[in-house]
């Protein structure tokens, strides 16, 4: 290796438990005997604090967890109401609202579309149901029983004219017919089974 890499790879040593990482990297001050007394003194007294300091909060954690036991609260109960807590935070910021405004219009907008082809289905179905409905009814025997008997009476009544005239037509001369026949005494009928 040349001399550039060398001062590449270069490795900085690592602080061992107990030791500061920060003093370690730093360049040590020049500090007389008494400072360096005071700054041991002011150390031990801050470690010391931060020990009584972690064993107050080990015996507030006990106390709370058995206040929440005897309350009946459980780690379960705990972590709806921080979700709960969570949803209401989220909720309330500025992006949410946002987004819920714009999903609500592009919900509404869709609504709309999905009811306009609502529509023209429903309309489409409507149609081709009324033509089901009005072919079945004119191939019905119903149908088909009365289309003879005002055949029928159309001949005896108009002359003769060719059968399987337009539906229309036969309606037209049957109200023809009969209003002639109001005005005109009645022709012999004979009765005729169906």
């Amino acid at each position: 290796m040349d001399r550039g890499e060398q001062g590449l790879l270069k490795t900085e040593p690592v602080a061992e438990e107990g030791e500061d990482a920060v003093t370690m990297l730093s360049a040590p001050e020049a500090l007389t005997e008494e400072e360096q007394e005071e700054l041991r003194r002011e150390l031990t007294k801050v470690e010391e604090e931060i020990q009584t300091l972690s064993q107050v909060l080990a015996a507030k954690e006990k106390h709370l967890a058995e206040l929440k036991r005897k309350l009946g609260i459980s780690s379960l109960q705990e972590l709806k109401q921080n979700i709960a807590k969570g949803w209401q935070d989220v909720t309330a910021t500025n992006a949410y609202k946002k987004t819920s405004e714009t999903l609500s219009q592009a919900g509404q907008k869709a609504s709309a579309a999905f009811s306009s082809v609502g529509s023209v289905i429903t309309k489409k179905l409507e149609d081709v149901k009324l033509q089901a409905f009005s072919h079945s009814f004119r191939n019905s025997p119903t149908f088909k029983s009365f289309e003879e008997k005002v055949e029928n009476l159309k001949s005896k009544v108009g002359g003769a004219k060719p059968a399987g005239g337009d539906f229309g037509e036969v309606l037209n001369s049957t109200a023809n017919a009969t209003s002639t026949m109001t005005t005109e005494p009645p022709p012999e009928q004979t009765t005729e089974s169906s």
